[in-house]
């Protein structure tokens, strides 16, 4: 079974990293900043044009303040819905 960048799973892991961004008052270039990596990253893993890996992931969590376990069992949590 081949795994699309576009699967609704991962349209919902980018609309949650988004909104946690948006709630963390972070611009896509104050979040960049903070990560050390031009806003092209940010706008590329939000948009779907690039995935994270688990290590990514974990660094863009902390850079906007969210527990990367709270976050895991709301992505779960929301997947079953």
């Amino acid at each position: 079974m081949k795994k699309s960048v576009h699967s609704p799973q991962q349209i919902m892991l980018q609309s949650m990293l988004r909104d946690a961004r948006l709630a963390a008052g972070l611009t896509q270039y104050g979040l960049a900043d903070k990560l050390g990596r031009p806003q092209s990253f940010v706008s590329k893993y939000e948009g779907g044009d690039r995935l994270l890996d688990v290590i990514e992931l974990l660094t863009v969590l902390r850079a906007i303040g969210v527990t990367p376990a709270d976050f895991i069992a709301r992505l779960a949590d929301e997947a079953d819905h």
